[in-house]
């Protein structure tokens, strides 16, 4: 597929989300195999195994490789945080952007430790998603606009996908969006994000609330849920996320932020997330509850809160040993090593 589908509406949306293409079995069942015949007792690499069979089925080959490693940041910027919801005022999202340009922010030493490529995508720079507590975050088309960012911001010719996010306030509106998808309070979602004290985090709970009443007659809905209280990031993730599985690229998402547009993907279709894998688990206290929402276990928990796609960059390293050991280790055979005795 050279290049992707646009949608125009949310019932198109929806359509396409019902037929996405599933895993390659074929590629999955063969990095099995080989797993059986390497020099080490089944099982002993734990989720490194899991890992190389994850690659090979999203990829549709085995052997897994991981030549073109991308990373996407979205960045957007959020009316909400005239409330006070951010320990950091709202300029620093332009002054973060310019900081990604000069190479000085942690994902651009992560990413060349990771040996992936960066890229930094604004999302409607100059226009903020809107104080969601007065009205809806988006219009359906400016928040499909952005789904579309997100879709056409995913290369054809790349082995794994990393996504992130940055832009003050954000958090408010992530959490935001899993309390619509769950029935739940503010209290539930609300975290520190940039470092807010316990004043600040009952301050964006507060205004949280006051948004989920303002929309309560949509909250059934996953994508009205993301539309009215979300950002346009959030809408070009989702959109990054529907873009990889088509491309039968796999998924490494990052943090809380990065995690509720996958949520909102499987709310609506539970299979649609099935290519990610989720590279920590963010110190935001909310990402523990979703993931397990979602049932997708994180592969590090360092307590890192930075956003940027930081733990999926370092992830990005934990799936690059799980190809290094599968193709470079020998086999029983090869090794002359004797195998496991039979039970």
């Amino acid at each position: 597929m050279t290049s992707l589908p646009s949608v125009s509406s949310f019932g198109e949306l929806r359509a396409l989300l019902a037929d996405l293409p599933g895993p390659d079995l074929a590629a999955a069942a063969a990095c099995r195999a080989r797993d059986a015949q390497l020099t080490k007792p089944p099982g002993a690499l734990g989720r490194l195994e899991d890992l190389a069979d994850w690659l090979s089925a999203w990829q549709g080959r085995h052997p897994p490789r991981l030549e073109r490693v991308l990373i996407l940041v979205f960045v957007g910027w959020h009316e909400i945080a005239r409330h006070g919801v951010s320990a950091f005022p709202a300029e620093v999202t332009d002054q973060m952007v310019a900081n990604f340009a000069a190479g000085g922010a942690a994902i651009n030493q992560l990413a060349r430790l990771a040996g992936a490529e960066l890229r930094v995508v604004p999302v409607g720079q100059g226009r903020p998603a809107h104080d969601f507590t007065l009205r809806p975050a988006m219009s359906e088309a400016g928040c499909l606009r952005a789904i579309e960012v997100g879709l056409a911001s995913v290369p054809a010719d790349i082995d794994l996908l990393a996504i992130g996010e940055m832009g003050i306030a954000n958090t408010t509106p992530a959490a935001a969006i899993a309390a619509g998808l769950g029935g739940d309070t503010g209290a539930v979602w609300a975290g520190p994000g940039t470092g807010l004290d316990r004043g600040g985090v009952a301050l964006k709970a507060a205004v949280i609330d006051q948004a989920l009443d303002r929309h309560r007659p949509v909250m059934t809905d996953p994508l009205e849920v993301l539309r009215h209280v979300g950002g346009r990031e959030l809408a070009a993730m989702l959109g990054a996320v529907v873009g990889a599985r088509l491309r039968r690229v796999p998924v490494m998402l990052d943090g809380f932020t990065a995690t509720v547009p996958a949520a909102v993907l499987q709310a609506i279709e539970p299979a649609a997330i099935a290519h990610c894998q989720v590279g920590h688990c963010s110190a935001e206290p909310g990402h523990r509850r979703l993931l397990k929402r979602i049932g997708l276990p994180p592969l590090l928990d360092l307590g890192m809160r930075l956003g940027e796609a930081s733990g999926a960059a370092v992830a990005i390293q934990l799936a690059r040993a799980a190809v290094a050991c599968h193709l470079g280790m020998a086999t029983f055979a090869s090794a002359a090593v004797s195998q496991q005795r039979a039970e």
